[in-house]
């Protein structure tokens, strides 16, 4: 009589059960970082108080002093966080200085503006660049310490590149005719990414800080800065004529 093999059955073990997903962590410091940001930006830094950065943050308030130090110190890390801007600002400059053909002078202004208005136009760049904008037009003494560190050595920068560009246009353009010139772009610049009048202005055809427009604010500053020095070193035929 035929047998029927007997059949071992594993034991099987238990599935564990799913595991439920779990959110991301917040990133704290950062918070921090964006809500200091934010509120300098709209408020000013003697108008900001750590209370008001930790609300903003919707962190403790002690994490504000763990993670930055003083107050000082958190606005300080603000413009370092950023400080890839100056960076790029600087490259191009390098890079238009370089350059053998073309308008080197355009190619500067461009350098100069360009980081600044694409950053305004981008949404994690807008309370940068108006914090930028309030530090370098409404200095306290903690702003222009940021000023010193961080733009003062850009801006001589740019000043040299200008002055040498110029110097061969322009015989007998000196340093400090060119720095007035520096002072008047900065001013259009900053300007163009901090007021939204020109909306009202334009009967709501123009809208503000639009990128769009780089390429004339470009030409209105590069323009603008031949024209003030032709007003110190006007051409030889202007000055037979006047003669």
């Amino acid at each position: 009589m035929a047998t029927t093999p007997k059949t071992t059955l594993k034991a099987t073990a238990p599935r564990a059960a799913a595991r439920p997903a779990v959110a991301a962590k917040p990133d704290r410091r950062q918070n921090i970082l964006l809500a200091a940001e934010k509120l300098f930006a709209k408020f000013g830094y003697h108008a900001v108080s750590i209370r008001n950065i930790a609300d903003e943050a919707e962190v403790p308030l002690a994490l504000v002093g763990y993670y930055f130090g003083a107050k000082q110190d958190l606005y300080r890390a603000i413009f370092e966080h950023w400080s890839t801007m100056i960076g790029e600002r600087l490259a191009g400059l390098k890079e238009a200085m370089a350059q053998k053909d073309g308008d080197r002078l355009t190619r500067l202004v461009e350098a100069f503006i360009s980081p600044v208005i694409r950053l305004r136009a981008s949404a994690e760049g807008e309370y940068y660049a108006l914090l930028m904008t309030r530090g370098l037009t409404h200095q306290s003494e903690e702003e222009d310490l940021i000023i010193r560190e961080f733009f003062d050595p850009m801006a001589k920068a740019f000043i040299d590149a200008f002055h040498t560009t110029l110097a061969a246009e322009f015989k007998g353009v000196t340093r400090a005719q060119v720095a007035w010139c520096y002072q008047f772009a900065l001013g259009s610049l900053l300007h163009h990414i901090s007021d939204s009048r020109v909306h009202r202005l334009s009967q709501g055809e123009n809208r503000p800080s639009d990128p769009a427009v780089m390429p004339q604010l470009v030409a209105f500053i590069a323009h603008g800065i031949r024209g003030a020095v032709m007003q110190w070193h006007p051409p030889a035929a202007t000055r037979k004529k006047k003669a």
